[in-house]
């Protein structure tokens, strides 16, 4: 009996590879899938974010300038 059972165990788990499509398609045919249900941004609103991040850039190196003049400033004063 133990003879049938793993015999049987290999002709299912053979029927079961046969069965699998190759891994990598698989997986980009969901990748496909997935990017169907993208809703991606219109030109105008990736154009405002970007104008808002540079903005934000801007600003803070601006802000790091100014504080980094402040404190050598403050330094040069302490030192003298």
């Amino acid at each position: 009996m133990a003879k049938d059972t793993t015999s049987e165990k290999k002709k299912s788990e053979k029927k079961a590879e046969k069965k699998q499509p190759n891994k990598v398609a698989k997986w980009f045919k969901d990748l496909k899938i997935e990017f169907k249900k993208v809703v991606w941004p219109s030109k105008k609103t990736v154009i405002n974010n970007t104008s808002v991040v540079l903005g934000v850039v801007v600003a803070s190196a601006v802000l790091v300038g100014l504080l980094d003049e402040g404190f050598l400033t403050l330094m040069r004063l302490i030192y003298q």
